[in-house]
C-alpha cells in the first residue's frame, strides 16, 4: 500500500467551553514502517466499523468549499497546503457546533492496487502502562483505533474519472452522537447517494428469488450461499464494493453470467457495484431441506418473526404466508 502523502495535525479542545486551539503540523509524515502500520490498522479498524453511509459530494461552495481544495491538491497542488485549508475549516465547524473534544486529524493519501485513496481522521488517545527498561510501569499514551467516530475515505480514482457515481465516497455516521457525524459530514461536503443496508438487502433478496426460480437442489444452494456470504463479507474486509459480474462468476463458475443477467433482466435497480453492509449480511443465511415430496427454503432473519421453530416437537410455525401459496391451499379446501 504505498503512501503517496500523509501528516497529522491537532486541535486542542476542552470541555470547560474555552476556544479550540489548532496546531499545524510543518511536515508530511517521514515514510517508515511505522507509518505504514499506522495506515494499515487504521484501514483495518475503519473497514471492520459498521453503520458507513455512501456519497458523494455536494457543489462547492463557500459552505462545502472541501472539494475544490482537494481538486486543487490532485491537479498538482501542494498537499500539506491541502490539509491547512482542511484542517481550519474542521477547526471552525468544530467551534461552530460546540462541540467539546479534539483530537490528533489524519490525512493520508494512498494507494491501493491501481486506486488512489484518501482518508481523513479525527484520533482519539487512550491511557495505558508501560514496562520500562528498568522494569518499572510508567503511564503512556496511544492512539485509540479502535474507537474512531469521525471517519471518511475518498476514492480519488472514481471521483476524477466517474462523475456520475454516487459512491465514491464512504463515512461514519455514528449513533452515539448524530451532531458530531452531521458537522464531519459537512466538512467533508458530502450527502449520502446510496444505501449501502438497503442495497445490499435487495441484493439478498435477488439471490433468493434466483434459487427459487432456477428450483436448486439443497446442497447446491447451500453451496451458492456460502459462495455469496464469503465473497460479500471479504470485500467488506477490505472496504471494496461487491462486483455484480464478479460475484455472479463466482456463484455459478459453469454460467457465469447467469445471476448476473437474472439481476438486470428482473429490474432490480441495483448498481453494478454497491457496498457490503456486514450487519446485514451476517443477518443472512439460508434454511433449506427436501422430504417425501415437501420443499422448505428461507432465510434466518425469519426465525422468530415469521417461522418460529419447536425443537422439541421437530415443528415449524408459519406466519405472513405468501398470497400465491394460501390462495391454493383455499381451493383445494373448498
Amino acid at each position: 500500500m504505498p503512501i503517496r502523502f500523509s501528516i497529522i495535525h491537532q486541535i486542542d479542545k476542552k470541555p470547560d467551553g474555552s476556544p479550540a486551539a489548532l496546531h499545524v503540523s510543518s511536515a508530511e509524515l517521514v515514510e517508515s514502517q511505522t507509518t505504514e502500520n499506522l495506515l494499515n490498522d487504521f484501514n483495518e479498524a475503519y473497514n471492520a466499523k459498521t453503520g458507513k453511509a455512501w456519497g458523494l459530494f455536494h457543489a462547492e461552495s463557500g459552505a462545502y468549499p472541501f472539494s475544490g481544495w482537494l481538486r486543487a491538491y490532485v491537479d498538482g497542488g501542494d498537499f500539506i497546503e491541502f490539509s491547512r485549508a482542511a484542517v481550519e475549516h474542521l477547526t471552525k465547524l468544530m467551534e461552530e457546533s460546540n462541540l467539546s473534544v479534539g483530537g490528533h486529524v489524519l490525512f493520508a493519501h494512498y494507494q491501493q492496487g491501481m486506486t488512489d485513496y484518501l482518508v481523513i481522521a479525527l484520533l482519539q488517545h487512550s491511557e495505558g502502562i508501560t514496562v520500562g527498561a528498568d522494569l518499572s510501569v510508567t503511564p503512556s499514551k496511544h492512539l485509540d483505533l479502535g474507537n474512531i467516530n469521525l471517519a471518511a475515505r475518498i476514492n480519488i480514482s472514481e471521483w476524477r474519472s466517474n462523475p456520475k457515481s454516487r459512491q465514491y465516497i464512504s463515512f461514519l455516521k455514528g449513533s452515539k452522537s448524530r451532531k458530531a457525524t452531521d458537522y464531519f459530514r459537512d466538512f467533508i461536503g458530502c450527502q449520502e447517494g446510496i444505501d449501502g443496508p438497503g442495497e445490499t438487502r435487495t441484493l439478498l433478496k435477488a439471490f433468493s428469488d434466483f434459487v427459487t426460480a432456477e428450483d436448486m437442489h439443497e446442497g447446491s444452494a447451500r453451496e451458492k450461499t456460502q459462495a455469496l456470504v464469503s465473497y460479500s463479507m471479504a470485500q467488506a474486509k477490505i472496504g471494496e464494493p461487491i462486483t455484480l459480474n464478479e460475484l455472479s462468476e463466482l456463484i455459478d463458475e459453469d454460467r457465469p453470467k447467469a445471476f448476473y443477467d437474472f439481476i438486470r433482466n428482473k429490474d432490480y435497480g441495483l448498481s453494478p457495484e454497491i457496498p457490503a453492509d456486514k450487519r446485514t449480511l451476517n443477518q443472512f443465511r439460508r434454511f433449506t431441506g427436501r422430504a417425501e415430496g415437501m420443499s422448505i427454503s428461507f432465510e434466518q432473519h425469519l426465525l422468530g418473526s415469521k417461522i418460529e421453530f419447536d425443537k422439541e416437537a421437530g415443528t415449524l410455525i408459519l406466519r405472513g404466508l405468501p398470497t400465491q401459496l394460501t390462495d391454493q391451499l383455499k381451493r383445494a379446501d373448498s
